[in-house]
């Protein structure tokens, strides 16, 4: 069941659901808790690289990391320009830690889709479990290039309890390569070899 601003509220109050820094009130209404852009971005510099493996995790790491350029911090007046048809790896201000009975999904500001801008190209959920700040995968499908700034409103998250405790939340598993996420990062699982 989708929580309201209300169980929301609550959740924060007791402190089951960590949001840092914590939500004003006025950020949480309806079924929704407003997300804010951070201040790191990686974007993807032009490569020969001619096409990326995706049948193995260690080849994904290796690509990745030649095609990214380094990471870009914002001063708090700097803006970040996101040209047409191009991506770009953000992260959320804000640090969540979710308890393992409830998920969320991230969701994009209906006026930025309209004028192009994407804010999460893959899985829109938030697993039960899930601690960190939320890497954002940008994309500009408009014509027209757009200014990002730090801590400017990006999107929203809604929340849905499950039907029981996960067996095996986000932070628990073997293989999340992602738990306490803080930056832009695509961290090797202990299959790969170094």
């Amino acid at each position: 069941m989708r929580l309201c601003d209300r169980d929301i509220i609550k959740l924060i109050k007791q402190r089951k659901l960590v949001i840092s820094p914590r939500p004003k009130i006025k950020e949480i209404h309806g079924a929704t808790i407003d997300i804010h852009l951070g201040n790191r971005f990686r974007t993807f510099q032009d490569n020969s690289i001619s096409y990326v493996d995706l049948s193995e995790e260690e080849k994904i790491h290796y690509s990745f990391e030649k095609l990214m350029d380094k990471e870009i911090i914002l001063d708090e007046k700097d803006s970040f320009f996101l040209r047409p048809k191009e991506m770009s790896l953000a992260i959320t201000s804000e640090f969540f830690s979710l308890p393992n009975n409830l998920v969320a999904q991230i969701d994009g500001r209906s006026s930025f889709s309209r004028l192009g801008l994407m804010i999460h190209i893959t899985s829109q959920r938030i697993d039960p479990g899930w601690k960190g700040k939320i890497v954002l995968e940008l994309f500009n499908l408009g014509k027209f290039t757009l200014c990002l700034k730090q801590n400017m409103l990006i999107g929203a998250l809604s929340f849905d309890f499950l039907s029981g405790r996960s067996r095996i939340p986000y932070n628990s598993r073997k293989d999340a390569k992602y738990n306490n996420q803080k930056i832009i990062s695509f961290k090797r699982t202990n299959n790969f070899k170094k």
